[in-house]
């Protein structure tokens, strides 16, 4: 749990608009392919929301940087 009320959960950072919209896209892909074959292969699909969220994660980690100054 966090633990004051403007510190953001590491795991779970907060996400754009856009970051929103391109996860959204990439998990209907997964559904898509799911759909066509249960044994399809989506690990790139994976690894493109895994690498957005980790994007997010930063762009948290250095705006928590800045407002502590």
């Amino acid at each position: 749990m966090v633990s004051e009320k403007n510190e953001q959960d590491p795991n779970h950072p907060k996400l754009t608009a856009g970051e929103h919209a391109r996860i959204a896209w990439n998990v209907a892909r997964m559904a898509k392919r799911s759909i066509a074959s249960e044994t399809v292969y989506q690990g790139d699909l994976e690894r493109k929301v895994d690498r957005i969220i980790d994007g997010a994660r930063k762009r948290a980690e250095k705006n928590a940087k800045h407002s502590r100054k």
